[in-house]
């Protein structure tokens, strides 16, 4: 899929400093909620084999029940979304498994900081600055033991 020139023109119409592009209300932020909330709508199509307001489809008669909030934490900071359910609870999101809240690299960054001597509450105050993300010193220390005993098996060789 290629994206053309004449759209990406028309999202950067109002883009007058960087702020409006990658701040708190940014174009990527906007951009990446409502592309991740239709991601979960074609998801929660496919799962019950028919499109919103269409008839249902599906042998259970299983349809759509709402939809609960999360908020992601990745390298855009946090972002609040919507993930739509089923009357069965038995739709399993791909793009965003359920009881994840983080996204992929943001462990990364965890461990990065870690591993250039940073304590756990520094780098707390930097994940809180750069991506405006609130982080718990447990969640810091859960990602960094996680890998603790590969971090000592590597340097004892």
């Amino acid at each position: 899929m290629t994206v053309s020139n004449e759209l990406i023109d028309r999202l950067l119409a109002d883009y007058k400093k960087p702020e409006d592009l990658i701040g708190e209300n940014g174009l990527l932020k906007q951009l990446t909620k409502r592309l991740v909330e239709r991601a979960l709508e074609a998801e929660m199509a496919e799962h019950l084999g028919h499109g919103k307001n269409e008839p249902v489809a599906n042998p259970k008669g299983n349809t759509r029940n709402g939809k609960s909030r999360k908020t992601l934490k990745g390298e855009f900071g946090e972002l609040p979304i919507e993930i739509p359910r089923d009357r069965d609870g038995s739709f399993e999101p791909q793009i965003v498994p359920k009881h994840q809240t983080r996204w992929t690299g943001f462990d990364d960054k965890i461990l990065s900081l870690y591993a250039r001597g940073m304590t756990v509450r520094e780098i707390q105050a930097h994940l809180e600055e750069m991506y405006g993300a609130e982080v718990s010193p447990t969640l810091i220390s859960t990602v960094t033991d996680a890998v603790m005993d590969e971090v000592k098996a590597w340097q004892s060789r």
